[in-house]
């Protein structure tokens, strides 16, 4: 734990040092783009704040080439360098977005090359599918679908990318649960070490999101852009995708578990996707949205969960802070699920199901608060004062 503590302090420096060197280098060379219709922000801000966090990460992936503790996660060592790759292939992908704003369509070609970088190059992929029975997948099946995932959890993430210090802080909270649940998981499996790549990545986000935060928070200095939220969303779903290769098939087996052991078998399944709901929730009601109106799924609108929060009445900070909220409450009711999961009461889910359901109560009053207090403020209309973002 003491090695990931370090890993987290490290990154997390690192990334503090170089977002506030690539924020004054920014304004010195006027690198920043004009605001854009769905913004929220009022003034130009940098957006290569990407380029600090990849920057950050590539050193925290050195520093562990290099630390006899996590020399497990470097064998075999193409594993980490497509991971290394894929990252700078969407960093810079994503750096010339945010200068230049490319077409949707090379920027998914892109991702979709990463992805590949990873699922072939580095062979991470999804082997199996608990649908009723276990389905094994065939490799070119197993390829595709390792793909779609990465890509699909890339453009999550990056679509939530709206408000100050909403991606850096939803980003925080998942890789902190996930990072809690991998270690746990990694310890109850057995193994020789607690030493690997998911957790380690995990721990990695954690530090540059702690460290990028600071400068992002509202009224934020600098922004992520794509080069930072792809490259933390291909990171996220590399993370939860290493994590099912130590998973043993046969526990997932219908006949041979109960009802209450097949639940906290399929648990490590679904709290990976969970710690990402949101960003998944806004990605599929976008792409929806966008393809019922006939339009690219990647064009861009002002209709994501984070816009109709500031049009329920909610100040950008307070939005934010309900995300956070939102997150913290899912991913820590399935955690709390899967830790009950591995003892033997009858009571074993009801810490986790207790939870969820207070906190989800609370995080819906909160929500459709700020509707109430309009409504019933005589028909006043909400104040349209440009708000800082």
């Amino acid at each position: 734990m003491k090695q990931y503590l370090f890993t987290i302090i490290l990154t997390a420096a690192i990334t503090f040092a170089l977002t506030w060197a690539v924020w004054k280098l920014s304004l010195r060379f006027k690198l920043y783009p004009a605001i854009r219709d769905r913004d929220v922000h009022t003034t130009p801000k940098p957006r290569l704040g990407g380029v600090a966090i990849f920057l950050a990460i590539a050193a925290a992936f050195g520093f562990s080439a290099v630390n006899p503790f996590f020399q497990s996660i470097w064998v075999p060592p193409q594993t980490m360098w497509s991971i290394l790759g894929a990252s700078l292939l969407i960093a810079i992908i994503g750096v010339v977005d945010d200068l230049w704003d490319i077409d949707w369509m090379i920027k998914l070609g892109a991702q979709f090359l990463a992805a590949g970088v990873i699922t072939v190059g580095g062979g991470l992929q999804i082997l199996s599918l608990p649908f009723g029975d276990l389905i094994v997948v065939s490799s070119w099946l197993s390829i595709t679908i390792t793909m779609f995932a990465i890509v699909i959890v890339m453009n999550a993430v990056n679509f939530i990318d709206g408000l100050d210090g909403l991606v850096a802080g939803v980003c925080l909270i998942s890789n902190g649960v996930f990072f809690a649940y991998s270690y746990i998981f990694t310890r109850d499996s057995g193994a020789s070490s607690y030493f690997n790549l998911s957790t380690f990545i995990a721990a990695v986000l954690i530090g540059a999101c702690l460290g990028f935060l600071p400068l992002n928070w509202s009224p934020a200095k600098i922004f992520m852009g794509d080069s930072g939220a792809l490259v933390i969303g291909l990171l996220m779903a590399t993370s939860a995708i290493a994590i099912t290769g130590q998973m043993d098939p046969s526990a997932l087996d219908p006949e041979r578990l109960g009802r209450s052991q097949l639940v906290g078998a399929f648990l490590p399944i679904l709290l990976p996707l969970l710690v990402v709901l949101l960003p998944l929730l806004d990605f599929g009601l976008a792409v929806l949205r966008r393809m019922s109106a006939g339009r690219s799924p990647f064009s861009p609108d002002r209709k994501h969960l984070h816009h109709r929060m500031l049009d329920l009445g909610h100040r950008d900070r307070d939005a934010v802070l309900i995300f956070y909220a939102w997150t913290a409450v899912v991913s820590l009711a399935v955690l709390l699920m899967y830790v009950g999961a591995r003892e033997d009461w009858p009571g074993q889910y009801l810490p986790g199901v207790g939870f969820g359901i207070v906190g989800i109560a609370a995080c819906l009053v909160v929500t459709l608060s700020p509707t109430r207090r309009r409504k019933s403020a005589a028909g006043a209309e909400p104040d349209p004062t440009p708000v800082e973002s």
